[in-house]
């Protein structure tokens, strides 16, 4: 998985108060009404997939082309609530987006024995420790973009150091999602940063 928010050399201080004051009209609203629809269709899909998988070792390619767009509409989104990026945020799952970017590597099979352990277990091995720590490491971020809120109010710039943060704790979570919704066998990394393998 390759998930990247580019960082701006500049950042728009009046988009940064319309998203803070009106954001949830003009961005939350659209995209969240949109979403929930879409992600109860996601939902379903997943079940589909679940028993593609259960019977023939493979995630149809169609399923998980749809899942992985959903994700990037939600990278997009993300990415403007936690003003980590301008711009408005492009609907549906074929949107594109200058600022942001995930790419998920289709696996031509994925471990039925593994997809079932995941499913009776998950909660234990994947859930319990992961977000155990993403919890306190939320809690982290969320000072972060309150100080880079103020920064940016006053300089124009986000400090490279707190946007890597921040994506960081979008790269870790879109992991997880991705380990626990049978898309790939890869067990996510305890980490927020770019792995070897991702560059």
């Amino acid at each position: 998985m390759k998930l990247k928010v580019q960082h701006q050399e500049r950042y728009s201080r009046l988009e940064l108060l319309l998203r803070t004051f009106f954001g949830w009209l003009y961005i939350l609203l659209p995209h969240g009404f949109l979403l929930f629809f879409v992600s109860i269709w996601a939902l379903i899909l997943q079940i589909v997939a679940f028993w593609a998988i259960l019977f023939t070792g493979k995630y149809p390619k169609g399923l998980f082309d749809f899942q992985v767009g959903l994700l990037r509409w939600n990278l997009r989104l993300n990415a403007r609530v936690l003003n980590i990026s301008d711009g408005y945020p492009s609907f549906g799952i074929n949107g594109t987006d200058e600022y942001t970017s995930l790419e998920v590597e289709y696996p031509e099979r994925v471990s039925r024995a593994l997809m079932l352990v995941r499913f009776f277990f998950g909660w234990l091995y994947v859930y319990i420790p992961h977000l155990f720590i993403l919890f306190f490491r939320q809690i982290f971020v969320g000072v972060i973009i309150i100080l880079a809120w103020l920064i940016v109010l006053i300089t124009g710039k986000y400090p490279r150091e707190l946007h890597s943060w921040v994506v960081g704790q979008l790269r870790w979570m879109t992991r997880v999602g991705l380990y626990m919704g049978y898309m790939t066998d890869v067990y996510p990394a305890f980490t927020g940063d770019e792995l070897d393998s991702e560059k």
